[in-house]
């Protein structure tokens, strides 16, 4: 009843298991391939109606329990710290894929179902086996933290601490000390000796976000640092040897931080070995549905809580531009859940953007909507038309293919359509 998504099992499946594979072909067939990476390999575990065998070599720690089960009513439950169970039937087909492959990455490792980011991931395991230095850049909330503990997990460091320390977040006098440690004395108010997080780092690895927040005092010292394999404390007169493995993050170009005299050049090629360049949520919408579910797992899926989001719900984020990008979607997904309330399932009309989308106007653009003396009802009705108008234009007007994009059916969409020429958002007679 159940199959390990290791090498013999993803392309030899043993007789046992070939009846389970066989009942959700539909899932599993697209799915599978996308989960086909060595470090989610022999983390998920399948099985149905709560039945789990022991895979060969016993179950890891980090195992994942999927239980797989169809059902006229789709929903995706946590039901414990490593275990989640997947309803799901022939409509719901997209949605269920989003959440498996949601599913697959619990316990903090990445979601990932486009293939701008799958490409990626394969690179930084082939990285993270070296010992170079890695420069994570990338615009703000794309998730960059969640690349560098990757990397550490996918790292002969795995077994060593990661330490993580934002460069923008302490003054100078501060954040040497944090960093490089410092003696009892050193300066008014050091009462105690500390050792600092190279120091605490020391086997792991350290995560240097927003380096280039950096004073250009410490990146002297941090550039040492690298260079030497040693830090030298404040007030110390001798290094102290150390064997930490550095991921700089940042969301600016440093090349033109160099420039602008803002960031040392010996620095940038120092830690600029191997650049990776995460894209913007927009840039990689494969990407949404999954981190959507991802994020409903970690805050609801449970009883009396959403477990599920509608067609039309995953239809309205994948048109948004999302500014924000993944921080932006959960603020959104948190939103809608508490709209939701105890309803089962997430709607378009509990989806609420921190920049609300645009409604359509006489010359057929999309004019920002008023909010004074709106309520969140109105915003969401004036999001799910953009959304069904984009479908629409991708469908070059195809109502039929446009229902079946959205998840709804055409008399809902003639619905829908009716009642936004009523509300003013498309004209009178107009076929969008």
């Amino acid at each position: 009843m159940t199959t390990s998504l290791d090498d013999q099992t993803m392309l030899n499946v043993r007789p046992k298991d070939s009846a389970l594979h066989e009942r959700h072909r539909a899932l599993l067939g697209p799915t599978l391939p996308l989960l086909g990476t060595n470090w989610q390999r022999g983390r998920l575990l399948l099985g149905e109606e709560g039945r789990f065998d022991c895979p060969p070599g016993g179950r890891r720690s980090d195992m994942v329990e999927l239980d797989l089960r169809q059902a006229e009513a789709p929903s995706l439950s946590s039901l414990s710290e490593n275990r989640v169970a997947l309803s799901y039937n022939a409509a719901s087909l997209d949605a269920a894929r989003a959440a498996m492959i949601a599913s697959a990455a619990q316990g903090g490792w990445p979601i990932a179902g486009d293939e701008k980011s799958l490409a990626l991931l394969t690179l930084a395991e082939r990285i993270a086996k070296s010992e170079i230095p890695v420069l994570l850049e990338g615009p703000t909330g794309t998730g960059k933290e969640v690349f560098a503990r990757f990397v550490h997990r996918m790292s002969k460091r795995a077994s060593g601490p990661f330490v993580a320390v934002n460069c923008a977040a302490m003054p100078e006098a501060m954040l040497e000390g944090l960093l490089f440690g410092h003696r009892k004395g050193a300066f008014t108010g050091a009462s105690d000796a500390r050792e600092g997080l190279f120091r605490a780092a020391d086997g792991g690895t350290l995560l240097l976000d927003e380096i280039g927040e950096l004073p250009l005092a410490l990146q002297a010292k941090l550039l040492r640092t690298l260079q030497e394999g040693e830090v030298l404390p404040l007030g110390a007169t001798k290094p102290i040897k150390i064997d930490v493995r550095i991921v700089a993050c940042t969301n600016r170009t440093l090349s033109a931080e160099v420039e602008a005299g803002r960031f040392r050049e010996d620095l940038l090629y120092r830690i600029n070995v191997f650049p990776l360049e995460l894209a913007a949520l927009r840039d990689r919408r494969g990407d949404i549905a999954p981190l959507a579910f991802g994020m409903l797992l970690r805050h609801a899926c449970r009883s009396g809580m959403p477990q599920w989001l509608t067609g039309q719900a995953l239809a309205l984020l994948a048109t948004h531009n999302w500014p924000g990008n993944v921080r932006e979607l959960e603020n959104v997904i948190r939103r809608a859940i508490l709209l939701a309330g105890e309803e089962a399932r997430i709607g378009s009309e509990h989806i609420v953007f921190d920049q609300p989308v645009r409604g359509v106007a006489s010359d057929g653009t999309i004019p920002a909507p008023s909010t004074a003396g709106g309520s969140l009802s109105d915003v969401a009705f004036q999001s799910e038309a953009q959304a069904i108008l984009a479908a629409l234009d991708d469908h070059k007007g195809h109502r039929a293919n446009t229902a079946r994009s959205l998840g709804i059916s055409e008399r809902t969409l003639r619905y829908r359509l009716a009642s936004m020429r009523e509300s003013g958002l498309l004209a009178a007679g107009g076929e969008a």
